[in-house]
């Protein structure tokens, strides 16, 4: 059985680019592939450390006129080569997130949009 396969919550893709940012060394992780209320799916050019815990943010549109950022500690579960050169997929389990974002995040996951 791959990670992949051991997920529990349902993740929802993101159909639009949004960027996930490091918030301790202010730079871009990565892009968004999924998100979960308990995890999230990181495209990115660089492999992250072995269970490496980040503080990032990213910001999620479509709850409000403008698009709500959240911000989150995560921790990395696996990653592997993407079929595209050059890019790495990585899982993250959400480690920390305020009452206030999980609510954001959770309204988010409830809009219409692909599940995957």
């Amino acid at each position: 059985m791959t990670s992949i396969d051991q997920r529990r919550a349902q993740r929802k893709r993101a159909n639009f680019t949004v960027v996930v940012s490091d918030t301790i060394n202010q730079r871009p992780l990565g892009h968004l592939g999924n998100i979960s209320a308990s995890g999230l799916l990181i495209i990115s050019v660089y492999p992250p450390r072995n269970e490496a815990v980040y503080q990032v943010s990213l910001t999620l549109p479509g709850l409000t006129q403008h698009p709500q950022a959240i911000d989150l500690g995560i921790q990395e579960q696996w990653h592997e080569a993407a079929s595209n050169p050059g890019q790495i997929w990585s899982g993250y389990r959400i480690i920390a997130i305020s009452p206030t974002d999980a609510a954001v995040l959770d309204a988010w996951l409830e809009l219409p949009g692909s599940r995957g």
